[in-house]
């Protein structure tokens, strides 16, 4: 089947602007690798026990972080709604129910007890 002479063209332009299009949306995360979500606890009542404020934030300004575990030691399920943040395992709980913090969205719970180490443990970036 023979082609025009501007197939070639037509095709490299084509590919051009799928690579631009994907380059600027920031598919994959590729433009949230250094804007990973984050986990910070505030120390908010001196009472006994003291009083705790977690949030954890999405610090990506293109994409939803999804999936979000944090590393929480032998946190109780008993402290906080399970919907905001979960107690899977030792060690292992999930932010909103692993569902999508849109692109720079906060969520935040507090709690009163001795305070619980938390980091950061996985998460994903979900691109369109």
């Amino acid at each position: 089947m023979p082609t025009s002479p501007s197939e070639p063209l037509k095709l490299a332009l084509w590919a051009f602007l799928a690579a631009a299009s994907i380059l600027l949306r920031g598919c994959c995360g590729a433009s949230c690798g250094i804007n990973r979500p984050t986990v910070q606890q505030t120390q908010v009542g001196r009472g006994n026990p003291p009083k705790f404020t977690v949030e954890i934030r999405n610090n990506c300004q293109t994409c939803p972080a999804i999936n979000i575990h944090i590393k929480c030691g032998n946190f109780s399920q008993a402290l906080v709604n399970p919907k905001l943040f979960r107690v899977l395992a030792y060690d292992d709980c999930v932010v909103n129910s692993g569902l999508p913090l849109a692109p720079l969205q906060k969520l935040s719970f507090s709690y009163s007890h001795q305070k619980f180490l938390m980091s950061l443990r996985t998460w994903y970036f979900q691109c369109e």
